[in-house]
C-alpha cells in the first residue's frame, strides 16, 4: 500500500519523536516509522534509567561515608528497591503506547517495522510504502557495538540493556569498556556489593576527556574496590555454564567473574537504512550532513548518525533545527564548540569544548588553568567524597576559554557556567571579573581562572 505525506521520520528516538511531534502539530502530514520502542535508547535503558541507578548507588555510597563524618553506622545495599524502581517508575513515565498516541493525537502516523529508503523520497516499511512531498528525516539511533572477540558470541553476556533491566547484583561482574556508561555502571555495581573489574585497552578510563579525569576516576575507583587494568585487552572469552573466563591479550592472564558487561561503544547500518539511494558510503559510520542537518535535497539526519555525538541533548537540538528548515522558518546553523557532555559517574565529570590535547592538535596557543575542588572553601566543608579538579583550556590568542572540564561533586550542574562561558566566546579576562558565590563548588572556577595568569 502506498501513502503520501508530507515529511517521513525514520526513527523515533528522542530526536525524531520530537521533530515529528513538531511537525505534525505545526499542520503537516506526518509519518513516524520505527521497529523498536519510540524514544528510543534514553528513556528506556539510557538517560533516565540509568541515572536512576546511579542515584541509589551514591545514596549509599553517602550513607558509608557518614561514619567519617558522624560516627553513624554504615549503610547496607539493598538492589530490590532500585531494580523495582526502574521497572514500575521508569516505564510508567516512558511508554511506548503513551508516545505513539502522543504522536498520532497530534494528527500524525505511526507505522511499526524498519524503514528503509528505497528511493528518492521514499522509504518502504514491511509491505507500505511511504512517499514524502517534503522531505525525510533520518534519526535511526544506534546499538550496542559488541566487539568480534573469539569466543563471546554465544555467551550471556550484557550489553547496557540488559544491566539495566537485571533484577540481582552479580557476585562478581567483568566490564569490557572504560568509557562512560562502562564506568557509570561499574561504579553502580562495585557500590551494590559485586566485585568488578574493568577492562579498557586505552592507557586510562574516559579516554576521550581530559587525562586527568582519567587519573582522578582511577584513584577513586580503586580506593573503592574496582580492579581497573589499563591498557588490557579481551583476547578471548568462554562461559563454563556459571562464570565467564575472560583471557587477555598478550598472555597477560584471566580474569573470572559471574557477568560480564561489553560497554565497547555503539554501532550503526547504513546499509540497513538504505542510504546509498541519496548518495551516502554505506559502508561509513556517519552521515555527513551541512550545517542545517541536510543529506541530500529533500533529506536530513539527526542524532547519533550525525556524527557530533551521541548524546539526548544532540539529537534534540539538531531536531529543532531540522523543523525549522522544512518549516521555513529561520533559524541558526548548527555550531558545536561548546558541546557539554556529563559522565555520571561520582565523582561526575562534567566537560564542554575541546580538551587541552584537541585544542593542541588545532594549532591553537593554549594556555591551562586548573584548581582541585578539595583546595576550595566548599570542597574542604565537604570532606570525603570531595574529588574533583576544574581545568580550563584557553586559547592565548583571544582570550577565551574553548574548552572546560568540571569535575567533582555535582561536576555536571557546575559545568553550566563553563557551557555558557566557551559557547558565548565570554572573555577570560571578564570571568576574572566576575564576583563567584562563596562557598561554592562553582567558586572553584575562579581559583582557574587566576592560575591562567
Amino acid at each position: 500500500m502506498i501513502h503520501d505525506v508530507d515529511v517521513i521520520v525514520v526513527g523515533m528516538g528522542p530526536g525524531g519523536e520530537d521533530a515529528a511531534g513538531r511537525l505534525a502539530a505545526a499542520g503537516l502530514s506526518v509519518a513516524g516509522v520505527d521497529d523498536r520502542l519510540v524514544g528510543g535508547e534514553c528513556p528506556y535503558w539510557g538517560c533516565i534509567p540509568s541515572k536512576m541507578m546511579i542515584r541509589a548507588a551514591n545514596l549509599l555510597a553517602e550513607g558509608r561515608r557518614i561514619p567519617g563524618m558522624a560516627g553513624a553506622a554504615a549503610v547496607q545495599p539493598d538492589w530490590a528497591p532500585v531494580a523495582r524502581r526502574i521497572r514500575v517508575e521508569a516505564t510508567d513515565d516512558w511508554d511506548d503506547k503513551v508516545a505513539v498516541d502522543r504522536f498520532t493525537g497530534k494528527g500524525g502516523r505511526f507505522f511499526r517495522g524498519h524503514g528503509r529508503l528505497t528511493a528518492p523520497g521514499e522509504v518502504t516499511v514491511g509491505d507500505q510504502v511511504l512517499r514524502a512531498r517534503r522531505g525525510i528525516v533520518l534519526n535511526p539511533g544506534t546499538e550496542p557495538f559488541v566487539p568480534p572477540i573469539d569466543g563471546l558470541a554465544g555467551t550471556p553476556y550484557w550489553t547496557n540493556r540488559e544491566a539495566i533491566e537485571a533484577t540481582e547484583v552479580p557476585g562478581s561482574l567483568v566490564v569490557l569498556g572504560g568509557g562512560p556508561v562502562a564506568v557509570e555502571l561499574s561504579q553502580v555495581f562495585c557500590r551494590f556489593g559485586a566485585r568488578v573489574t574493568v577492562l579498557e585497552d586505552h592507557p586510562r578510563l574516559v579516554p576521550g576527556e581530559e587525562p586527568e579525569a582519567g587519573e582522578l576516576l582511577r584513584e577513586v575507583f580503586e580506593r573503592d574496590g574496582i580492579d581497573v587494568r589499563a591498557d588490557a585487552a579481551a583476547a578471548s572469552v568462554r562461559h563454563d555454564g556459571a562464570q565467564f573466563i575472560v583471557s587477555l591479550a598478550e598472555g597477560a592472564g584471566e580474569v573470572t567473574a559471574g557477568a560480564l558487561l561489553v560497554a565497547a561503544g555503539r554501532r550503526t547500518d547504513l546499509a540497513g537504512l538504505g542510504v546509498g539511494v541519496v548518495g551516502v558510503d554505506e559502508a561509513g559510520h556517519i552521515i555527513p550532513v551541512d550545517d542545517h542537518m541536510r543529506v541530500a535535497p529533500g533529506v536530513w539526519a539527526i542524532g547519533d548518525v550525525a556524527g557530533h555525538g551521541k548524546y539526548t541533548h544532540m539529537s534534540m537540538y539538531q531536531a529543532s533545527i531540522v523543523v525549522a528548515d522544512i518549516l521555513g522558518q529561520p533559524v541558526a546553523p548548527a555550531e558545536y564548540h561548546a558541546v557539554p557532555r556529563v559522565t555520571f559517574t561520582d565523582p561526575e565529570i562534567g566537560a564542554v569544548g575541546l580538551t587541552e590535547a584537541q585544542a593542541r592538535e588545532q594549532g591553537i596557543t593554549v594556555r591551562t588553568g586548573f584548581a582541585k575542588i578539595p583546595e576550595s572553601a566548599r570542597g574542604w566543608i565537604h570532606g570525603v567524597g570531595n574529588d574533583g579538579f576544574i581545568k580550563l583550556v584557553a586559547d592565548a590568542d583571544r582570550g577565551v576559554l574553548v574548552g572546560a572540564t568540571s569535575a567533582g561533586p555535582a561536576g555536571g550542574e557546575v559545568l553550566s557556567m563553563l557551557t555558557l562561558a566557551v559557547h558565548a566566546r565570554v572573555p577570560v579576562h571578564r570571568l576574572g571579573q566576575m564576583i563567584y558565590a562563596y562557598p561554592t563548588f562553582h567558586g572553584a572556577i575562579q581559583s582557574a581562572v587566576q592560575s591562567l595568569g
